[in-house]
């Protein structure tokens, strides 16, 4: 992994607040909030706009990933009344959907092509096939206060980020089949160089390095594999000063995405995607 930054390229232009990102066969798909339940799609050498998917029914999306094995994006829903999971193909664009039951946050994609759901408010990880099928619920142990990602690695353990608010800690942890915790980096929330504060989104590379939004510092950090401190690979200055909430990276293209936010107060107000080569 090189000690160097990250340097961004692009940034594609503003518009209503983004809510998820992914790329797959030189497609930049973006999820924006109040945009007709629409996915916007751009291609990944000069950013231009291609298409636009429907996803209809869409209510209060919280994330989106993407599944080249299924050749799909999941959308997580998660209002009070809406908690669903949409699944649209990017073959025949047919979306269907499927309940949670929970409230569902971040999404992930296993080596096996299921989808791993986040449910933070009840502290578990959902493991559905690609038409929602449950295979198995995750309990995360009670020091999980408050999940918002979770990632499965090759080793079968996830790697989940924690911390909302006045939680008393914001981490990102090594998390058994079990749910417990058995390594971790983090403490109480803080903006020092080794800390953070609300750490919401996650990426991991092919070397098992961690990509952390370390949301109200407004920057992404990188850790190892054993979860140790490299460096801040975003800035609030590369940002200038924007809240960094979504990220996606391209492992092949070396290209992390980071869907970004610009706030008034708790309010979000625009959002955009900054390309960083990594």
């Amino acid at each position: 992994m090189d000690s160097a930054a990250g340097c961004a390229i692009h940034t594609l232009p503003e518009g209503n607040a983004v809510w998820g990102v992914a790329s797959l066969d030189n497609q930049l798909y973006v999820l924006r909030d109040k945009t007709s339940h629409q996915i916007t799609v751009y291609d990944t050498d000069f950013y231009r706009l291609q298409r636009r998917l429907n996803v209809p029914g869409l209510n209060s999306m919280h994330d989106m990933t993407v599944c080249a094995h299924n050749y799909c994006l999941y959308i997580s829903d998660c209002d009070d009344d809406n908690r669903y999971i949409h699944r649209a193909s990017l073959s025949c664009d047919a979306v269907t959907k499927w309940p949670v039951y929970d409230k569902p946050a971040c999404l992930s994609v296993t080596d096996t092509h299921s989808v791993l759901v986040t449910c933070d408010v009840v502290s578990k990880v959902k493991e559905f096939t690609t038409h929602g099928k449950l295979l198995r619920e995750i309990k995360l142990t009670y020091v999980l206060v408050s999940p918002q990602h979770a990632i499965q690695l090759p080793s079968g353990q996830l790697v989940v980020s924690h911390g909302y608010k006045d939680d008393p800690v914001h981490s990102v942890c090594l998390v058994d089949s079990d749910g417990q915790v058995f390594h971790s980096y983090g403490g109480p929330m803080d903006s020092g160089s080794e800390q953070m504060d609300t750490p919401t989104h996650l990426a991991v590379d092919n070397h098992g390095f961690v990509f952390v939004v370390d949301l109200k510092n407004e920057r992404v950090l990188l850790l190892s594999p054993t979860l140790t401190y490299v460096r801040e690979v975003v800035s609030p200055d590369q940002l200038s000063n924007w809240g960094p909430m979504r990220l996606f990276l391209d492992n092949d293209r070396r290209r992390l995405y980071v869907a970004d936010t610009r706030w008034d107060g708790d309010e979000h107000t625009a959002g955009r995607v900054v390309v960083i080569s990594v």
